[in-house]
């Protein structure tokens, strides 16, 4: 039997076709597919309530609702009724919106024309009843200074995405007991900038359920989203259990599967970070496990950094190639299989940045680094990438400039000890910290806050592998992982 979902997914398909990338990147507009839709709607509990009122903020052409509904008309839930308050900003959506939620009996629809964020907001964080949430909120970074940031402030809530701003509002808004079920970015879990919103919402709510999609481009695949995204459900105000983690390469959800996890694999009751480790096993990382590897960074005695060169704010003193009186500047691209790769001739990066009163603060005196890169992706074989700094490569240059996109383990902004430079390398190149890496972040990007986060084998430990490594003329992955196997 055809489902309205059926026809809103064919006018978004339609829509899809004639939607400019720059428009879906303004608003931060991709629709759910109708497949993830089902999905979403089927994770609700049943409930005993003999009215639901469903909050869809963002609802687009209202697949999501309809998904609802759909499951609902077919005895899904226990409703007699259902009412809906839909919030939609695109005039051209709100046409559709009311058009496909209109058709369902015993169902009070209530559009609101508008932004969600400001409409919101001007209510405060206050409970408006809604039993049931169901949301794709929009992605986007919400600039310092705009509007939406500014609101969001006044009513306690700091973040720096639309997705996430939508989540803590309609969390806020939601009754005692009610149930959301969101598709968002993993992004949240880890990292800085999102610890607030951690807070807020493991403050007000229990996760119930996570889903991941081994495949990155999948769930919002006609878009061409890159993005890796998860669905969250959450309760508020809800006591919190074990989080049931499902899993489906695809958003067929042909080979789902499902485990249970106790929440404290989920969120570690000594992190003071909060961050949420999205695993599939109950079984503990071999970095977990290992009594060799309870060090923080303070034991052993290292520091981390950004590399502080910032290229696109000192533009005029780069230079492509090295020259009289510059330094080398090191990115990304120099670094080669755990070595230093410089210069590189005709590169669209530059090599070098002039060594003056303007640059000097932000460069560091040569000596040896072990550098991670910051961005990366799920498809790469490693998430954690890196690479030993040679002084012996740079033998005619006093300092060093390290680029943005590299974090830089130093001490305090001087080199460190060849071998305990080397051990930090092959540590952070091992196996087992990649895969330790990837059950709690959903980034492309290694922040240094991650990296601080992890625990390392101790210093004396960190200089024997160094050692170690220092004496090979080839280091290949096997051998790297037996060394540390012999060591944990």
């Amino acid at each position: 039997m055809l489902q309205q979902l059926d026809t809103a997914d064919n006018v978004r398909h339609k829509l899809a076709l004639r939607t400019t990338s720059k428009y879906k990147a303004e608003f931060g507009q991709f629709m759910t597919p109708s497949n993830v839709a089902r999905f979403m709607a089927s994770l609700f509990p049943p409930s005993n309530l003999k009215t639901c009122h469903l909050l869809d903020a963002g609802a687009g052409v209202g697949a999501l609702t309809c998904a609802f509904l759909d499951h609902w008309a077919a005895n899904g839930f226990g409703f007699n009724s259902v009412e809906v308050t839909a919030y939609e900003v695109d005039k051209e959506l709100q046409t559709y919106l009311s058009q496909h939620l209109n058709v369902y009996d015993n169902v009070k629809t209530n559009i609101i024309s508008g932004d969600y964020i400001k409409l919101a907001t001007d209510k405060g964080l206050q409970d408006q009843g809604y039993t049931h949430a169901i949301l794709n909120p929009p992605y986007k970074k919400i600039n310092s200074k705009s509007e939406h940031r500014l609101a969001l402030s006044k009513v306690g809530i700091e973040t720096v995405n639309l997705y996430s701003a939508f989540i803590a509002l309609a969390l806020a808004q939601m009754a005692s007991g009610g149930q959301i079920v969101a598709i968002i970015p993993r992004s949240f879990c880890n990292g800085p900038y999102y610890r607030p919103f951690r807070d807020f919402i493991l403050k007000r709510a229990s996760i119930r359920q996570i889903h991941l999609f081994e495949s990155r481009n999948k769930a919002f695949k006609d878009d061409q989203v890159l993005q890796e995204n998860i669905i969250i459900c959450l309760e508020r105000d809800g006591e919190q259990g074990p989080v049931t983690i499902s899993t489906s390469t695809d958003d067929s959800f042909s080979d789902l599967a499902n485990c249970a996890i106790p929440f404290e694999r989920i969120v570690f009751p000594d992190d003071s970070e909060r961050f949420i480790h999205v695993q599939t096993t109950t079984d503990k990382s071999a970095i977990e496990l290992s009594s060799a590897v309870r060090h923080s960074m303070t034991d052993i005695d290292v520091k981390l950094s950004t590399g502080p060169v910032v290229d696109f704010r000192l533009k005029e003193h780069l230079r492509d190639m090295p020259e009289e009186g510059s330094a080398p500047l090191i990115y990304p691209s120099h670094l080669k299989t755990g070595k230093t790769n410089w210069p590189i001739t005709n590169s669209k990066k530059s090599n070098a940045i002039m060594q003056n009163s303007d640059t000097e603060k932000w460069l560091y005196p040569k000596g040896f680094y072990c550098v991670v890169k910051r961005f990366s992706s799920k498809e790469e074989k490693r998430r954690v990438v890196a690479s030993l700094v040679d002084p012996n490569h740079f033998e005619d240059y006093p300092m060093l400039g390290f680029e943005n996109h590299l974090n830089v383990f130093h001490d305090n902004k001087n080199g460190l000890p060849e071998a305990l430079a080397s051990g930090l390398t092959v540590y952070l190149n091992t196996t087992a910290v990649d895969e330790h890496f990837r059950r709690f972040s959903g980034h492309t990007q290694v922040n240094a806050t991650d990296l601080k986060q992890m625990k390392y084998p101790s210093r004396k430990a960190l200089i024997q592998l160094g050692e170690w490594a220092l004496k090979q003329k080839n280091i290949t992955q096997e051998n790297i992982d037996a060394q540390f196997g012999d060591l944990i």
